[in-house]
């Protein structure tokens, strides 16, 4: 007599011989018979038949997950991601043999029975009880796909994992109940295609086609008869059965079933020799899953698409459902990336910065009109190793980025500009521009409680000595002179500064708005993401209309049906003769200024600034054509970094400016990016030359250095042309020896030029 296992539980003898009783009301109903033996054997029990009655009938059957593709705009894959790499194909699309194969070795009377076995458990449970264990399971096919649909609605949660393999009773019931059903709706060929999509045949590979490509890099419908019948030999163990990790014993299982399909007569004897005789010929192609494949150094543009799609609520109201899509994939993701634009970035990435330096670069170009981002780049790849990261130093924290974004330095002045000329200023606007002067006393702010300088303790100067005004507008820009534009300031207030900035996009890399203190509001002390530069400056290029960032120009989902995306939401900044004004202005910086080492070739309108930060722990350029903005950083993502006497991209830098390592950086990227693109023209102002005072000499070092100013004689530093135009943000300057000076060192705490 079967006894009890300790604590009153069924041994599994009579578990098995209930489980039985259940089937066999279960397949009298099917077959819509009686049968009278199922009372007679005492397991048709009133408890058991309540048991079977309580479940639900309807098997809900989620979508199965997918790949995801995410394209370039040229259709081109940029990277493949997924929670289980699975490609759903119709049964017309897998091999014969698969079919045969799988039916052969996990159910070969599929097509005699209904979903529920009755031979088979009778069979089963003999031996079971001859063995005194569970040596044969009596599962249908049916009821495998079945519990197979359990366990990929329960996802990646392994308490729901658990819950959908536990040997017990109850489990095998509902199987059983709800393969009843899904015989009833979806007939038997339907189920061998679900049951062969839904299937783990190991090496992250779910579903035929999957596991085709991965272990013979071939589609699922070419599969041969001896490739086949090791797939198919996976399915009871994909771990003992894998063929990378164990060659014999998965040639072994592989023959047991190509004997199963020639004892059955699906193949004949000799087929059956032959496939016996053949090697396994793997042709193993490895996962290739995540940001991390991305081609062309874009595993943060395809990061950044990620990020997109899980925060932006066209694609679900909360970031659970979004995050569902988006683990259900099955998705083809076309984005906004130009191929083209992105190599000539990598490429001019890597030849400037590299990997292994103390200090990084972040590159990002957006189209003027569209704000379409093309091009995301950084010297640290997308990855878990040494010099690698996971954080893209192009986008805000929310994004993915940096905690804070960087300090951003003189790059922030044509903002303050465009305040200005709103507000009436003319081109030509001349300011006294001391070489030395404190902070004003008060400046006017949106609340109307003025901020003060208390104590007229935080003062700033210009890089030397020699840089006196009265500069005008064009002059103070090229020059990047600080003290000019701190007067602009107290001569406009704060708010028209604080407004531009928001209709600009403008915000700091954590999501706070830009503070009205005159440091950030005139030299950029306080962090912004390349993104975002690139986009506001690309309002200068579109004449005065900014339109936010995009990166996703359409997605199909499962089956081809096109999803809402987000579209890009453009608004005007500033008229169009202030934008047009700003261009202007700024070709004067890479025409002559501090950002003339960035100057494109070939005729080409652009137009750009410099900037360079406290300490020298962060230069910047930023700048335009008409049809293409970018923004290039170089410094430290941790601000630890001082970038003087430092190694960038094998080549010595006394000192770093925003003209000598960005500048560059910047020009080699839209070179190759705008390459066979036409070259229009800005529409530009004529701004007239203001009187200057010939017995002025500002064009040379007339007073004594100020200590670590950099104000030396022309093409003196390594690094820098005969001619000597450096960026001038802190120090370099032209022919005539013109200093820079654009907030320099420590102008992320104070607004400050010190040494």
């Amino acid at each position: 007599m079967a006894k009890k296992r300790s604590g009153g539980g069924l041994t599994r003898t009579q578990q098995a011989a209930k489980f039985l009783g259940v089937s066999v009301l279960a397949g009298a109903v099917l077959a819509g018979i009686a049968l009278p033996a199922a009372g007679a054997l005492g397991l048709a029990s009133k408890g058991t038949i309540e048991e079977f009655d309580t479940i639900p009938a309807n098997l809900k059957r989620p979508p199965l997950s997918q790949r995801t593709t995410i394209l370039d705009s040229q259709g081109g894959r940029i990277a493949t991601v997924y929670s289980r790499d699975r490609t759903v194909v119709p049964l017309k699309d897998i091999s014969p043999y698969m079919q045969k194969a799988i039916v052969a070795i996990e159910d070969n009377r599929y097509y005699e029975h209904g979903a529920v076995d009755l031979k088979g458990i009778l069979r089963a449970l003999n031996r079971n009880v001859q063995s005194g264990g569970t040596a044969q399971g009596a599962s249908t096919l049916t009821q495998q796909y079945v519990k197979n649909v359990f366990v990929e609605e329960a996802g990646d949660d392994p308490d729901k994992v658990a819950q959908a393999t536990q040997q017990t009773l109850g489990r095998k019931i509902r199987e059983l109940k709800y393969a009843i059903q899904v015989e009833k709706e979806l007939g038997k060929q339907k189920i061998l295609e679900n049951y062969l999509n839904i299937t783990f045949f190991g090496q992250q590979a779910y579903g035929v086609e999957a596991a085709s490509q991965r272990y013979f890099s071939k589609h699922a419908k070419d599969l041969k008869l001896e490739e086949a019948a090791m797939l198919a030999g996976l399915v009871q163990s994909p771990t003992r059965y894998d063929p990378v990790n164990d060659s014999a014993e998965a040639t072994k299982r592989r023959n047991i079933v190509i004997q199963r399909m020639a004892d059955i007569r699906e193949i004949s004897p000799a087929e059956a020799a032959r496939a016996k005789a053949a090697p396994l010929k793997l042709a193993v192609s490895k996962p290739k899953n995540g940001c991390i494949t991305a081609v062309s150094g874009a595993g943060f543009f395809c990061d950044y698409v990620r990020e997109v799609f899980l925060n932006d609520p066209v694609f679900g109201k909360t970031k659970e459902d979004r995050a569902k899509v988006w683990n259900q994939g099955g998705l083809t993701v076309r984005t906004t990336m130009d191929p083209k634009a992105q190599e000539s970035t990598q490429a001019s990435i890597k030849q400037h910065v590299y990997k292994s330096d103390k200090v990084a670069t972040a590159v990002t170009l957006v189209e003027p009109g569209s704000g379409k981002i093309l091009a995301m780049g950084q010297s640290k790849p997308y990855g878990f190793g040494d010099n690698e990261t996971q954080i893209n130093y192009s986008v805000d924290r929310n994004m993915g980025g940096s905690n804070f974004g960087f300090p951003t330095g003189s790059t922030f002045k044509p903002f303050l500009t465009a305040a200005a000329l709103e507000e009436g200023r003319p081109p030509t606007q001349t300011y006294p521009s001391p070489y030395q002067m404190p902070y004003p006393a008060r400046i006017a702010t949106c609340s109307g409680k003025p901020w003060v300088n208390v104590g007229m303790k935080q003062k700033l100067e210009n890089e030397n000595e020699a840089e006196v005004g009265p500069y005008a507008l064009g002059e103070a820009m090229n020059k990047s002179v600080n003290t000019y534009f701190v007067q602009m300031l107290e001569d406009i207030g704060m708010c028209p500064v604080a407004k531009m900035s928001e209709k600009l996009g403008l915000i700091q890399g954590h999501g706070v708005k830009i503070p009205e203190e005159p440091s950030p509001l005139t030299l950029g002390s306080n962090g912004i993401s390349p993104l975002r530069m690139a986009s506001s400056y690309a309002a200068f290029a579109n004449r005065g209309t900014y339109c936010t960032p995009v990166a996703i120009e359409s997605i199909k989902g499962p089956g081809g049906k096109a999803l809402p995306v987000p579209k890009t939401s453009c608004s005007r900044a500033m008229a169009e003769q202030t934008a047009d004004t700003v261009s202007t202005l700024l070709r004067g910086v890479v025409d002559s200024g501090t950002g003339a080492k960035a100057g494109l070739q070939n005729g080409r309108d652009n137009a750009g600034k410099t900037g360079t930060t406290d300490a020298r722990k962060n230069a910047w350029f930023v700048g335009y054509t008409p049809n293409l903005s970018g923004a290039v950083w170089v410094g430290s993502p941790s601000q630890q970094v001082q970038m003087e006497d430092i190694t960038i991209g094998g080549r010595y830098q006394p000192k770093v400016y925003g003209g000598e390592v960005p500048g560059p950086i910047w020009k080699d990227a839209m070179t190759g990016a705008l390459d066979g693109k036409d070259s229009p023209r800005f529409n530009t102002i004529d701004i007239p030359e203001p009187n200057k005072d010939k017995d002025k000499d500002k064009g040379k070092d007339k007073g004594k250095k100020r200590p670590g100013s950099d104000n030396k004689p022309p093409g003196n530093d390594p690094g820098q042309d005969p001619g000597g135009n450096g960026d001038g943000d802190n120090g370099g300057g032209d022919q005539g020896g013109d200093g820079g000076g654009d907030g320099g060192d420590w102008d992320d705490i104070l607004g400050g030029n010190w040494p």
